[in-house]
């Protein structure tokens, strides 16, 4: 029997902190490329922060079970 790994939360919070980057960054270079860089930003957040907790969700969903 294979021996179960203990939850990483410092890997899970890089992670984490990745994603949203990416989609604050992803946002404000949309934004920006429409003069609304603040606007860019703002929905950047709010879509990247669901898909960070989402990825995080699905790369250790065995741990939730």
């Amino acid at each position: 029997m294979s021996e179960s790994r203990a939850f990483p939360p410092v890997e899970a919070g890089a992670l984490l902190a990745v994603v949203t980057g990416f989609g604050v960054g992803a946002g404000a270079l949309v934004g920006w490329a429409v003069g609304a860089l603040k606007i860019g930003l703002i929905v950047g957040a709010i879509l990247g922060l669901p898909a960070g907790v989402a990825t995080i969700y699905f790369r250790y969903r065995e741990y939730f079970a």
